[in-house]
């Protein structure tokens, strides 16, 4: 283990122990995202939906636990692959399955599709299609609520091809060299697209990233809830009471390709069923039935069934909204302020 590394277990009787009703709304919100990924992959083979399209499938805990410990007016700011955020802060599956679809109703009103997910209400930044560049956006974002002094902190995501890139190494020297209240969450699944992690990055594990800039660093197994909500709680209270950065690696698995047009040729079948043997669900699942939180399976089983009526719900809402209104593309592209008057300049005939 590095020494960037820290290691905790889920702190029984702390405001992390939650009660029966909490740790099952936190369940139903992993299925939510797991069934919600499920139709959108069906909904892209029917052409549905245009575009990228990338799931979060198999990393639900790591997306649930880590937003679970936030406050309500906390920042999240994440990548392309963002269904499963969005929906673990509160976004509704309508506007989310709208906002694949293209439709008017969509949380970025059509335009944004798989990749620009955005919520100004649930405190949700989207959604990028470059990565790393969230990650300088991120300390902006944690920059301006130490400024303001509102004891708010940030989440910023990037998956583990982004952490050699430039922004987030810059980012990471300003965050650190301000203090800001920031937590970068490298989402660890092994595959830079279809490169593997050691193949692509040196200077193993990724944590140790965070020794060049004097942050603290932790890893969670993002498989497990528990420890992600643990590990994410300790990062969270460092940003708030003390204003400091932390770089957190949480090692998880993406189940699909790295976008739905990815066959994922470059690994074996045996590699992915030995990590569904530890499916962060069905861990969950099984922890739920042995602290008896539910009576028994057929409980559980009908949650299912109430998810899956919702996210088909959303779906028929999605099908059935209708198109954005061609007059209105060049809305909402740039904020009021960036709007300048054009600015008169004269033309070769005035020499």
């Amino acid at each position: 283990m590095s020494s960037a590394e820290t290691k905790s277990a889920p702190q029984k009787g702390s405001s992390l122990e939650l009660p029966p009703a909490e740790k099952l709304r936190l369940y139903r919100q992993m299925l939510l995202i797991r069934r919600f990924e499920e139709k959108a992959a069906q909904a892209f083979t029917q052409s549905k939906i245009k575009g990228f399209c990338h799931l979060y499938i198999g990393e639900e805990a790591l997306g649930v636990g880590t937003i679970s410990v936030l406050q309500p007016d906390d920042a999240v700011i994440t990548a392309y692959r963002d269904h499963g955020h969005a929906l673990a802060r509160g976004m509704t599956p309508k506007e989310c399955m709208a906002e694949l679809f293209g439709k008017a109703t969509g949380c970025s009103k059509g335009k944004g599709g798989s990749m620009h997910f955005f919520s100004k209400e649930k405190h949700f930044y989207g959604g990028h299609g470059i990565v790393g560049g969230q990650t300088p956006l991120g300390a902006g974002l944690a920059f301006a609520q130490k400024y303001l002094g509102t004891q708010r902190v940030t989440l910023c995501y990037l998956g583990d091809g982004a952490v050699n890139q430039g922004p987030f190494h810059e980012s990471l020297n300003l965050a650190a060299l301000w203090k800001l209240p920031i937590i970068y969450i490298i989402e660890n699944n092994e595959w830079s697209m279809g490169t593997s992690l050691a193949r692509s990055s040196a200077g193993l594990p990724l944590v140790n990233r965070a020794h060049g800039y004097d942050m603290a660093g932790l890893v969670a197994n993002g498989m497990d809830l528990d420890d992600v909500r643990a590990k994410t709680a300790e990062a969270v209270a460092l940003a708030r009471t003390e204003s400091m950065p932390t770089l957190m690696e949480i090692r998880t698995y993406r189940y699909r390709g790295h976008s739905m047009s990815d066959p994922g040729n470059y690994r074996t079948k045996e590699e992915i069923e030995k990590h569904k043997e530890s499916d962060p669900i069905l861990l969950y699942k099984a922890r739920l039935l042995e602290q008896k939180v539910v009576k028994n399976e057929g409980d559980l089983e009908k949650l299912d069934e109430e998810v899956k009526q919702e996210v088909q719900e959303a779906y028929d809402f999605a099908e059935q909204s209708p198109e954005p209104d061609p007059s209105e593309i060049y809305d909402d592209m740039l904020s009021p302020e960036d709007q300048i008057p054009e600015i008169p300049r004269g033309n070769y005939n005035h020499f």
